[in-house]
């Protein structure tokens, strides 16, 4: 299968058509679920689709064991070698590669003012014009409705479009639920507003449902009609 056919025919386009084309650039969107679910995976695939287009991508991980992000990347695009039979597979990923950074950060460590002018330091100073910021470990019960919207603010002025993970803790029947009346995250309640697109993944008996919380001014909770394989976590097709 050559580049442009996985392109077009990539699940990817129907978790997009699912958002009205996708997120636009000044937009922020969130991947909601417990861990382990598939936040990561769908984060990755949303870049690796990103990177089959020539865009520039740059990962920003919070997390504890950054080498795990790479071996995400790794791991889905050898999926997609084994099950597309890419041609030129070696001269694709050199490409991707290339159009990729990785950058880490302790969230308690550095402010959002030393974050954001990294960021524009490596897409200015680095000549590396990204198109997508992908923000992966972020604990957003450390943060301030000030602080999305800096990066909001950020996003529009270089027009860029920034996907979260949002982790969300195993609902116990003795405590309140980790989600509000219209399935939004409480974690993120003060600051919903600023938050253009809520996806919620939620483990079924042998599938992972997507699901929309949010489409920019719309509060809805419906199934995005798509699915993640429980064992490889790919968007199924």
């Amino acid at each position: 299968m050559v580049l442009t056919e996985l392109i077009q025919r990539s699940p990817i386009r129907i978790f997009e058509k699912s958002i009205n084309g996708g997120l636009k650039p000044g937009e922020i969107g969130i991947i909601a679920s417990p861990k382990g679910v598939g936040k990561t995976s769908v984060l990755v695939q949303l870049a690796l689709d990103k990177l089959f287009h020539g865009k520039k991508v740059i990962h920003v991980s919070f997390a504890q064991h950054t080498h795990y992000v790479m071996l995400w990347y790794e791991d889905i695009f050898n999926e997609f070698i084994n099950k597309k039979n890419i041609e030129n597979a070696a001269e694709v990923k050199s490409d991707l590669v290339k159009n990729r950074v990785q950058m880490n950060f302790n969230q308690y460590g550095v402010t959002k003012e030393q974050i954001l002018r990294s960021l524009r330091a490596m897409i200015f100073d680095g000549g590396f014009k990204a198109d997508s910021i992908i923000i992966d470990g972020f604990d957003f019960s450390q943060t301030t409705k000030e602080e999305i919207e800096a990066v909001k603010t950020f996003a529009t002025e270089l027009g860029l479009c920034v996907w979260y993970s949002c982790s969300i803790k195993d609902d116990n029947p003795q405590t309140a639920s980790q989600y509000d009346n219209e399935n939004i995250p409480v974690v993120v309640s003060s600051f919903a507003d600023l938050i253009d697109v809520v996806i919620v993944l939620e483990p079924k008996a042998d599938y992972v449902e997507l699901s929309i919380s949010k489409d920019r001014d719309s509060i809805i909770s419906k199934s995005a009609a798509m699915k993640l394989d429980p064992k490889t976590l790919l968007i199924s097709e």
